[in-house]
């Protein structure tokens, strides 16, 4: 089945690479909607710790990720990587970001040849700079139709809870984009599609550095109006470098960009927004990594931002300022000064 084929229905066999929170809760999300479809379809969860599979197969939770959350038990789990992806026409990949290139390598030859691959990462790849599409582009071999994107206001714990919420597909294919987001659409997830994959990515990635800064803020115990600030002009920063990808400018006025943006930045559920929080409080990186059970992506991808915006000329001060927090080159408590100090200009100069 090619890209341009999948016309109608919805996916018929999934893998879900990854068996964290946020991709558990895609596997719900995917099963529970089949089960309002009506459609025969199977879910296979690849998780790398027998001990979460094993809860996931005979108890129907993760309670490491999801705590009591009752999972569909149409979802079937393994640390079998090869099993899970057995025939699979779609398969989605949450992984952490940095780990991605060297688990494709491992998986290329196990992915059914006409599957259709989505990342629901967040992150951009220390060293190349690249975004998740293309590094599973490049070690999968696979043209632009056959991957696509799930990113939005997604903060998985109020999903796996059934609070309604909407999202975006961003495909170079719009048959494609379709095909997933009916594959995806539960009674309580609404995806909408997208060709901009470009802005849908730079949306999620850069708005984890600003939740980042915005943690700090309230770990600073510092007020609302400091922290509408630094999200008003965080997205300023990342329209600029979306912008200079080839993004559009409507995508980060909608739910991958200024939707994602506030949700992380807001939340407590948000792991950026807690590892800020807890930087501002005064921990340091290692205290606040001993604290954390999950990864906080804007801390590994922060560097590759700020490096990216460097190759394009994109000024970015509050990444900027973020990373020279992470490298121990700045304070926390000259954050704010730093960037109340840079030049007056209009605020429409992007």
């Amino acid at each position: 089945m090619t890209a341009g084929g999948r016309q109608t229905g919805s996916a018929l066999s999934v893998a879900v690479l990854g068996a964290g929170s946020w991709g558990t809760t895609f596997a719900k999300i995917l099963a529970d909607a089949a089960a309002a479809a009506g459609d025969p379809r199977t879910i296979r969860l690849w998780g790398r710790r027998a001990e979460v599979v094993d809860q996931i197969n005979t108890s129907h939770v993760n309670a490491q990720y999801l705590k009591d959350v009752p999972l569909p038990e149409s979802i079937s789990a393994s640390t079998d990587v090869a099993a899970v992806l057995k025939d699979a026409d779609l398969v989605v990949i949450a992984v952490p970001a940095q780990s991605l290139r060297p688990q494709l390598r491992e998986w290329k030859d196990l992915i059914a040849p006409d599957a259709m691959v989505v990342s629901l990462m967040k992150g951009l790849e220390l060293g190349t700079d690249a975004r998740m599409s293309e590094v599973i582009g490049e070690e999968l071999g696979l043209p632009a139709e056959r991957i696509a994107i799930v990113s939005g206001p997604n903060l998985a714990m109020e999903i796996a809870r059934e609070e309604p919420t909407a999202s975006v597909v961003a495909c170079s294919d719009s048959a494609a984009a379709g095909w997933i987001a009916r594959s995806c659409t539960a009674p309580y997830f609404r995806p909408y599609t997208t060709a901009d994959v470009v802005g849908v990515e730079i949306g999620g990635i850069v708005k984890n550095v600003i939740a980042l800064a915005v943690g700090i803020c309230e770990g600073k115990q510092m007020g609302d109006n400091t922290k509408a600030s630094v999200i008003t002009r965080g997205l300023a920063e990342t329209s600029r470098l979306a912008l200079a990808l080839g993004g559009e400018a409507k995508t980060m006025a909608g739910l991958a960009g200024l939707g994602d943006l506030v949700a992380t930045c807001s939340s407590p559920l948000s792991r950026n927004h807690t590892a800020g929080r807890l930087l501002g409080q005064g921990l340091t990186l290692e205290e606040v990594g001993q604290k954390m059970t999950q990864t906080a992506e804007g801390i590994k991808s922060g560097q590759a931002v700020h490096e990216l915006a460097g190759k394009l000329g994109v000024e970015m001060p509050i990444t900027a300022a973020v990373v020279a927090v992470l490298a121990g080159k700045l304070s926390v408590d000259q954050l704010g000064p730093v960037l109340l100090s840079r030049e007056l200009k209009p605020e429409g100069d992007y």
